[in-house]
């Protein structure tokens, strides 16, 4: 089984990626599922079929999926989302306000991946295909599953009976809304539609992140950002595709230009995703939507390679406490074979440049590192130790 999430800035092709990726492994006889969890869809326009929120088939081996997000929030999240708009209406908080921050920014599509889970559970496909929304929010936010495990497991059955005696007495004193059983029923439901979604995702050998960008500065930049937050966050990219590259045979003095900076930019996506397949997809003369122009995407990002394949599967980095030193963390980088002398660290702004002889690699800091001052560097057993944490000269 193998699950490849693809994502992206808005704009970029990602939804072309995607449906390319998915027809080449039905093509290669591979029970295959494109499933868009991206609100905006356009899945079915990249295959220019009808497409509903149930699998439908669209060749054979593939069937394609676009996820009705809104009905996937109602189901696990309505109850509770009831719950706190009447508190909000208590409070003074009325109408449509209230009820925009009784959903928390990803929620729906994290809902939709849900479903990634009952499909991997069913044993229907050997290829499950993500065209995810463009954003890294939802990814950060399967991380919630492992943080509401100790609530769940300790705080939960407890809150719950302890609801059933106070609910009586405050309900005397005050007209301030009390959850009541259908509450804590829909929050274990959340709970339970999200447990093992985070343990599927971030299995390197079931799934793995391909990030699709242009050649353009900010588009990089903010692909660059997705990378170093799914490696904190325990995802494995194994593929990064540049698209739209102006072709080779475009020699128009008019596109000079833009080919120089484009050559640029794939330099710079070279270095900042090392250790990552890196493909290119030129930019075609036409609109590649439609079967028989999706085939062609597929043969020219893949040539003969499988596209389930896991193209990478070393993790880039991790970041970990250091002992003994409170507030301290360590970004730990995989530099096997590196000698201390060939290895220099520069801290610039938001980006850790780390060189290893002839070799630079460049990586945007998380938010958390952000905050901190590079307080020194250590090479041993193949590992780089990069840690972040207050200046020793400022601490009590």
């Amino acid at each position: 089984m193998r699950v490849i999430l693809v994502t992206g800035k808005g704009g970029v092709g990602k939804t072309t990626v995607s449906a390319a990726t998915a027809l080449r492994s039905a093509d290669l006889g591979k029970r295959t599922l494109v499933m868009s969890t991206d609100p905006a869809h356009s899945l079915a326009d990249a295959f220019q079929v009808d497409l509903g929120d149930q699998p439908s088939p669209v060749v054979d081996n593939l069937h394609a999926q676009q996820i009705d997000a809104q009905q996937r929030l109602e189901e696990s999240w309505g109850a509770v989302r009831d719950h706190l708009t009447d508190i909000f209406d208590w409070s003074g908080l009325k109408g449509i306000e209230a009820e925009e921050l009784t959903v928390f920014p990803g929620m729906d599509e994290l809902f939709s991946l849900a479903s990634v889970r009952d499909h991997v559970r069913s044993g229907e496909y050997d290829a499950i295909i993500v065209d995810c929304a463009p954003t890294a929010e939802t990814l950060r936010l399967l991380s919630l599953p492992e943080v509401m495990s100790w609530y769940m497991e300790k705080m939960f059955p407890v809150g719950r009976r302890m609801a059933k005696v106070v609910r009586p007495v405050l309900s005397r004193v005050s007209s301030m809304p009390m959850a009541d059983d259908e509450v804590f029923a829909a929050v274990a439901r959340f709970y339970e539609r999200l447990d093992g979604i985070r343990e599927i995702l971030s299995d390197p050998d079931t799934t793995t992140a391909r990030l699709v960008m242009n050649p353009e500065k900010m588009v990089i930049s903010e692909a660059r950002r997705t990378f170093t937050y799914l490696g904190l966050f325990g995802y494995t990219v194994d593929s990064a595709i540049v698209n739209r590259v102006l072709p080779e045979r475009v020699t128009d003095p008019y596109f000079r230009r833009w080919r120089e900076i484009q050559q640029g930019h794939l330099e710079t996506v070279r270095e900042g995703f090392s250790g990552v397949d890196v493909s290119t997809l030129r930019l075609f003369d036409e609109e590649m939507v439609g079967i028989d122009r999706l085939r062609v995407v597929g043969e020219e990002l893949f040539g003969e390679r499988d596209p389930t394949e896991r193209f990478a599967t070393a993790r880039p980095f991790r970041v970990e406490d250091v002992e003994g030193d409170e507030g301290d963390v360590a970004l730990v980088v995989s530099v096997p074979f590196a000698e201390a002398a060939e290895v220099d660290v520069l801290r610039h702004d938001d980006e850790l440049f780390i060189t290893v002889g002839p070799y630079r690699r460049s990586m945007m800091l998380p938010d958390s590192l952000k905050r901190r001052e590079v307080l020194k560097a250590k090479l041993a057993g193949g590992e780089l130790r990069v840690v972040f944490g207050i200046a020793h000269g400022n601490r009590p």
